[in-house]
Parts: structure tokens; C-alpha cells; sequence
């Protein structure tokens, strides 16, 4: 399948030498189970209305390229347009920078699946640890997007960082049990980094992030696996089945997740919080002060929180969920590029029904820092 790959890339749109033959027949991890994009691409043949949608963290967001047009989603979706000028082509960018696929799997359905996506992308293999948690919570987000109504197409496209390092081992388990094609950009490029005939800097913008070359390789990658699955499509009396979906691989806990703000659930308890604006989800609570306390009623077998963490005057929350052991939610963090959103998974596997959540500021707080201002920017649960 991979010499398929590269004799299609041959005829594309695209004249290839033969070093990039070898780069695109190594992105192709799986080709998977081509039914759902086939139905997919049948529909946009038709002159349908199509929406892509892509989901991941910074790379996905857009961060180091040029303009919103060089971003790879951005690419992956003129694609389509170019492909199927008679079709709509509708481009979602689900992508929030220093996001993981846990945070994702809470907040696929507002960002995402609400769109009622035909092709979905995700790329988290920088952001998630190359861990069975990771795969888990990633296993969460294909589950829900696998299980929608319309039968969207489901890829996967592994990243790296400047060490050449990503999340793809546990990913890929994943994308093998669920048939979803993969491409990577590590496979790719990583070989031709370590031979010398490439430069990071050829194709990355910093440590992690690629520049319009790169984002072109990502979508290129992706756009070659679509030209394969294209170039055979069959009439559509013809096209194959759907397979229903697998029992989960790790655990479908989060494929039954719920993502609240201060818009969306109301504290049980609220002692020196106040609400706010806050990238990116929305109002916020914040406090200032050692002893602010939250309490909120969720239910689900798992809990988790997200909070900003930033190098500024931010303090140390407590979180705890009934009488489980609390965790430590640290506001400050040593890096200067900026603050993120940090998710915390308070406690899991937890009896069916209404749990009590609270947050606490400590007295506690980096040594650095000089403040004790604390801001939690979503309470998730996840399970039945």
C-alpha cells in the first residue's frame, strides 16, 4: 500500500524527485479501513455540502504559519475544494494550542461534532504523553467522532518535536483497533533530519512548531492518503459498508464526557471566586486570596478540572473529589512563552452517579511567584 501511496503522489498536482517518493511512502503509518472516507468522498462527488474538521493543539491551531491560508487544515481543506468544485466545502479548526487529546475529549462535542463533521483530522501526538492515559483519553475522542450519525471519516497525523519524539507508539494502537488511516510527519522527516540531508529548521519554525513548508508536508501527507483512496472510488451502488464500532480498546470512559464553564454549571459553593473572561473557554472563575473555596456537584465516574497556569503572580489550588485524595493544581510555571490551559484528572473510577468537586487556593505557591491569584477555566466529568 505504501508503493500505492507513492505511485499516486506521482500523478498528483505535485512533481515529486526521488527523495520525496522516499518521504511519502515512509508518512504512510496505516492505510486502515477506507469505507467511511470513501462515503465520504462519494459525497462530495455528489456536489453535497462537506465538512472537514480538524482537532489538535497549536500545530493544528495554526501557530508558526504565515497566514491562515498556509495553515495544514487550512490546505487538507482547499483540497477538498479542488478536488470537488461543485461540492461546499465547510473548514472546521478545532485546534487550541497546548491542548491534549483529554481536554479534547471534553470539548469535541461543542468545538467539533457539533458541526456535523464528513472528515476529521486529529493531531495530538506533540501535546499527549506517549502513555496509556494519553490513549486513553484519545481513544475517548475517536469513539465519539466514530460513533456520530453521518459515519465521519476519522485520520490520524502524528507531529513531533525537536527530539524527533511524539505520542505515536499508544496512538497508533489505537488507529490500528479502530482501521483509521495514519500518516506521520516524524516517519517522514526524522530520517532525513538524522541523515543531514534536511535541517529542522528546513521545516520547523522552533522546537515544535512547523513553518509553511512544514504545515504544507502535514497536509500534503494527509492529501496523499485522500488521492489514493480517490483514485479507486468506486460508483456509489458500490461503495463498501461501514463497520460498527469496536469494544474499546483501553476503555470507553471518554467517549461519555462533559465540559462545563462558569456559563454552564453554577457552584454549589462559591466563597471569594469571581467570574471572568479567559482564553479560550470562555468565563472563568477566578480568586486571589489563600481559602477562596468552589464546590460543584458532577456526575460521572471520572473528574477532572482545567486551570491557567503562567509565569505570573499565580498561587496553588487544592482539588478533591468527596473524600478521595485531593491533588495539587500549580498556577505558576517556570517558562517564559506564555500560560496554558493544564488539565488535572482529580479522580476516577468512581461510583455511577453525583460526585462533590471542591477547590481550594492554598497557602502554598511557588516561591517565585507573588501572588496567590488562581483561575479554574472548566470543571469536566467523564463516564456513566
Amino acid at each position: 500500500m505504501k508503493l500505492l501511496l507513492a505511485v499516486a503522489l506521482i500523478g498528483g498536482s505535485r512533481a515529486w524527485g526521488q527523495d520525496e517518493k522516499a518521504i511519502f511512502t515512509r508518512s504512510l503509518v496505516n492505510l486502515g479501513d477506507t469505507a467511511r472516507l470513501q462515503h465520504s468522498l462519494a459525497k462530495a462527488r455528489s456536489g453535497e455540502t462537506v465538512v472537514v474538521g480538524v482537532i489538535g493543539g497549536s500545530i493544528t491551531a495554526g501557530a508558526a504559519a504565515s497566514r491562515e491560508e498556509n495553515r495544514w487544515g487550512n490546505l487538507v481543506a482547499q483540497w477538498w475544494r479542488e478536488r470537488f468544485p461543485a461540492a461546499t466545502v465547510q473548514f472546521v479548526n478545532a485546534g487550541i494550542g497546548a491542548t491534549g487529546s483529554n481536554i479534547a475529549a471534553h470539548r469535541a462535542a461543542a468545538h467539533l461534532l457539533s458541526h456535523k463533521p464528513d472528515f476529521v483530522v486529529a493531531e495530538f501526538a506533540v501535546n499527549d504523553g506517549n502513555d496509556q492515559l494519553a490513549a486513553e483519553t484519545l481513544e475517548g475522542l475517536v469513539r465519539q467522532v466514530l460513533s456520530q450519525p453521518n459515519h465521519p471519516a476519522m485520520m490520524l497525523l502524528f507531529t513531533m518535536n525537536k527530539a524527533g519524539a511524539n505520542a505515536q507508539e499508544w496512538h497508533s494502537k489505537l488507529g490500528l483497533h479502530y482501521g483509521l488511516p495514519m500518516v506521520s510527519f516524524r516517519d517522514a522527516l526524522w530520517p532525513e533530519i538524522q541523515a543531514a540531508r534536511m535541517k529542522w529548521e528546513d521545516v520547523e519554525a522552533d522546537e515544535v512548531h512547523p513553518n509553511d513548508r512544514g504545515h504544507r508536508y502535514c497536509a500534503d501527507f494527509v492529501t496523499a492518503v485522500l488521492d489514493t483512496v480517490l483514485a479507486k472510488l468506486p460508483p456509489d451502488a458500490d461503495l463498501p459498508a461501514v463497520s460498527s464500532l469496536p469494544a474499546p480498546l483501553i476503555s470507553d470512559v471518554f467517549e461519555h464526557a462533559t465540559f462545563f464553564n462558569a456559563d454552564t454549571i453554577t457552584p454549589t459553593t462559591n466563597q471569594g471566586w469571581k467570574t471572568a473572561e479567559a482564553w479560550p473557554f470562555g468565563k472563568c472563575w477566578e480568586a486571589e486570596a489563600p481559602g477562596a473555596a468552589l464546590e460543584f456537584e458532577v456526575e460521572g465516574t471520572a473528574i477532572s478540572v482545567v486551570y491557567w497556569r503562567i509565569k505570573r503572580d499565580m498561587g496553588m489550588a487544592e482539588a478533591q473529589v468527596d473524600d478521595h485524595p485531593p491533588v495539587k493544581l500549580p498556577g505558576w510555571f517556570e517558562a517564559d512563552w506564555g500560560g496554558y490551559a493544564a488539565w488535572a484528572l482529580v479522580a476516577r473510577d468512581l461510583a455511577p452517579g453525583k460526585h462533590t468537586l471542591r477547590i481550594r487556593v492554598l497557602e502554598e505557591k511557588a516561591e517565585q511567584s507573588t501572588g496567590h491569584r488562581f483561575q479554574v477555566q472548566a470543571v469536566m466529568a467523564a463516564g456513566r
